[in-house]
Parts: structure tokens; C-alpha cells; sequence
């Protein structure tokens, strides 16, 4: 237990102290190290890899704070969940592979209750990458021409379309492993973190994605970060925590209201991903508030008219004409 804490300390202790001397979130690592040469067959293998995460899946989510930075600060109790998960692929034009998680859960009694969940994008040898800048904020980042040589970016969405955060790494497949790590990037608060009002505003999150026998699995290495004490507006490691999300392939269960809601809703969240997009091009990137029990200021109105488009209370035009002057107007910097 010792040597595996003393290996849990360090990693945390590497990670805080390569955002303490303040390098750029894109900056080299073993990770994003290109190679000499890249070939045809890695690109397909890659692709292959990426698709592979699409299905139906029984989730475990396991998130657990383990080594405190600052004096006095506890870190929290592990808090475990799971769920019902199905991933579908929005599309697949060869180098960008877009997948769009939908939670499908039941109860007793044959009621299902849908929820759109995550969505994550990749593109391969990306000339840019969006990124977290610091509360309410997000920048269009370059990728260098030596980082992004067979790699590929992996842009991480919220349930709103919303962007959460993006970095760039590669695939590997040593040791009969085929796993895609990112460089470390940074990061907003997630939803289980920021109901409570903690003393940290965002993470440094290292991500890695890894195909196991039954399905695959998330990785998540994240150093909370906050300002310093005294208000020098400095910010500190806090808190190393490790998430664990586990997918594993399973035929137990009816994707198939997961399926009409999202047949139902494709073609207006194609529309609602275009604002975004549009908005982060005009920009740069994307100025958005983010609320402490919500998240994105945009995440109640966009899903709630997603709903009105499947019970048919709302056409599809008229929702995707409110949502791009919903999100025109939250992305205005103030």
C-alpha cells in the first residue's frame, strides 16, 4: 500500500509542478513526441481504435481525491456510480470522428429516461485544438508542426454542445495495449465539484483512452488547482484525484429509446453544433459563463428544447433559430 501511494504522490507531485513553472498547455511531453515517420497502417489502426468506443456499454464511474497539497484541506470520500450508455457515431468523414454519448436509464416499472451526455471529437494532425483558458473562457489554440505529426486531438464536449476541453496525443499499442494519452491540459470544474463551491476553480487533467476485452476504459489524472492563500492570485496545487470510468460491453438493456431521441434530435444538435462553431471561429475561441449548479448558462434551454423536438412541440428549424440566438447572445464577453 505504501509503494502504491509513494507512485500515486510522485505522478501528482510531476504533474502540479509542471503547471506551477506556467508552460504552455500544448507543450511537448513523452505523450505528444512525434515519431519519425508514421505509417499508412497507423492512421487506420488509429481510426479503428477511436471507432471501437462506440456502443452499448454498462459505465462505472469511479472518482476519488487522493493526496491533499494544502494544509488542512481533506480530500473527499471516492464517490462511485454507474449507468446505462450508449455511443453513436455523429460521423466519420476518415480523419474527424465524431461520437456522441447518450445515457439510457429504466426503472421498474419500463419507464426509460434519456439523457444526452458527453460527446467527443477527434481530428487527426489538427492545425489547432480548443482549449480551457481560466474560468468562462476557452482559446483556439496552434498545434506545432512537430506535436501534431500523427497525432490526434480529442476535443471533449458538454451535454449543451458546450465546449469542456481539448488536447492533442497519439496512439500507441506497446505491450499489446492500445491506449491514447494526452498531453496534460487544462481543464473546467466537473458538475460533482462544482455544486459544492470547493476552494479550487479548474483542473490539470491528464487524459488517456485504453481498449480492454470487454470494452474500454477513461483515465482521468486531474491536480486541482486553485488561487494561492492570500490572494496573490497565484494558483497552487490542491488536490490529486484519479477517475476511472470503466465501459463494458453489455446486451442487457434497450438502447432503443437512446436511438429515437437521438433520431429524433440529430438534425437540430447538428444545427446547435454549427453556432458553437461559428461562435469559436469568429472568436478565436468562446467566451461562455458557467454556473455553479448548472454549468454552461446555455445547458437548461438548449436540452429542454432537444426534448421539445422529439415530443413535437417544437419544430426543428424554430429550435435551432432560438438556440443560435441563445448562444449568440451568452458568447458576448462582458
Amino acid at each position: 500500500m505504501t509503494r502504491i501511494m509513494d507512485r500515486t504522490m510522485t505522478r501528482a507531485l510531476l504533474i502540479a509542478a509542471a503547471l506551477l513553472v506556467a508552460q504552455p498547455v500544448l507543450a511537448q511531453s513523452p505523450a505528444a513526441t512525434a515519431p519519425a515517420e508514421a505509417p499508412a497502417s497507423q492512421f487506420e489502426r488509429d481510426r479503428q481504435s477511436i471507432l471501437a468506443q462506440a456502443g452499448q456499454w454498462r459505465v462505472r464511474f469511479d472518482m476519488r481525491e487522493n493526496v491533499s497539497f494544502r494544509e488542512g484541506y481533506k480530500p473527499l470520500e471516492e464517490k462511485l456510480s454507474a449507468g446505462d450508455e450508449i455511443v453513436r457515431v455523429v460521423y466519420d468523414d476518415g480523419d474527424r470522428i465524431s461520437l456522441q454519448h447518450i445515457l439510457v436509464m429504466g426503472d421498474d416499472a419500463g419507464n426509460h429516461f434519456v439523457i444526452k451526455h458527453w460527446r467527443q471529437d477527434w481530428v487527426f494532425e489538427p492545425a489547432t485544438v480548443l482549449t480551457y483558458a481560466g474560468p468562462n473562457r476557452w482559446t483556439l489554440t496552434p498545434v506545432a508542426d512537430d506535436q501534431h505529426r500523427g497525432a490526434w486531438a480529442q476535443t471533449v464536449w458538454q451535454t449543451d454542445d458546450s465546449p469542456r476541453y481539448g488536447g492533442v496525443g497519439r496512439w500507441s499499442y506497446d505491450h499489446g495495449v492500445a491506449e491514447w494519452t494526452g498531453a496534460p491540459t487544462w481543464r473546467p470544474l466537473a458538475r460533482r465539484d462544482a455544486v459544492r463551491d470547493p476552494v479550487y476553480d479548474r483542473y490539470l487533467g491528464t487524459n488517456r483512452h485504453a481498449l480492454t476485452p470487454a470494452g474500454w476504459v477513461h483515465l482521468q489524472d486531474n491536480v486541482k488547482m486553485g488561487p494561492s492563500e492570500g490572494d496573490d492570485g497565484e494558483l497552487t496545487a490542491i488536490v490529486q484525484e484519479d477517475v476511472i470510468n470503466t465501459y463494458r460491453k453489455v446486451d442487457n438493456y434497450d438502447p432503443a429509446p437512446g436511438d429515437a431521441y437521438w433520431a429524433a434530435t440529430k438534425d437540430y444538435w447538428a444545427g446547435v453544433r454549427a453556432a458553437w462553431d461559428e461562435a469559436i471561429v469568429a472568436s478565436g475561441g468562446l467566451y461562455l459563463e458557467e454556473e455553479a449548479n448548472r454549468g454552461a448558462v446555455t445547458g437548461k434551454p438548449l436540452m429542454d428544447w432537444a426534448v421539445e423536438v422529439q415530443e413535437g412541440k417544437l419544430t426543428t428549424e424554430a429550435a435551432i433559430a432560438q438556440a443560435r440566438d441563445l448562444i449568440a447572445r451568452a458568447t458576448v464577453a462582458p
